[in-house]
């Protein structure tokens, strides 16, 4: 199989997870609080998609904005994960996730550079709604600081998966990025509805 082909089974397949299985009601139960943190973001394609997306997006970005991306990501949900666990009510979470995913496509479609600190902040914003939910939906009696530790390493690895894919389509046509942006969101856009 030659790389293209692969690429595209690898986002058929993220395209096809079940939608929000990351959220409470979904029976993703374990006895590790690492694990449940891990499992966490990879169970949904909203998480997936965002997380991927913006990895994707960060490799044409400047410098600083690329090699900054990924802290952006984890500093956003670890901030929206403090909000929850301190009891801090945040209206639209759901609506924020899903406009997160779509925007991150929009980004993509139209292969959009920002400054690092738009951008940034953008992330950062975006990421806060995923760590919010992250954070309400820990178990009760769970250990924080392993929930947390599985989080950061699964958006880590997925924002790192974005953007080696992000890399190898630096070699594509821009109409194959372009339109893998316009999926996702279309996906957002489909989140968002629902």
């Amino acid at each position: 199989m030659n790389r293209m082909t692969k690429l595209l089974m690898t986002v058929g397949l993220m395209l096809t997870a079940t939608v929000a299985a990351a959220h409470p009601g979904h029976g993703v139960h374990t006895h590790s609080d690492f694990l449940s943190g891990l499992l966490h973001p990879m169970l949904g394609i909203d998480h997936l998609l965002a997380m991927a997306a913006i990895g994707f997006w960060s490799i044409r970005q400047n410098t600083a904005m690329k090699n900054g991306a990924p802290l952006f990501v984890v500093g956003g949900m670890v901030l929206g994960a403090a909000l929850a666990w301190g009891g801090l009510s945040l209206a639209g979470v759901e609506t924020g996730i899903a406009m997160s995913v779509l925007l991150a496509g929009v980004l993509i479609a139209t292969m959009a550079k920002l400054p690092t600190v738009v951008g940034g902040t953008l992330v950062t914003l975006f990421m806060i709604t995923h760590g919010y939910a992250h954070g309400a939906e820990m178990t009760a009696g769970a250990s924080l600081f392993s929930y947390m530790a599985g989080f950061v390493v699964a958006t880590l690895a997925i924002t790192f998966v974005g953007r080696r894919l992000g890399e190898l389509m630096l070699r594509a046509d821009n109409r194959v990025t372009r339109a893998l942006g316009g999926v996702v969101a279309v996906v957002g856009g489909v989140l968002a509805a629902g």
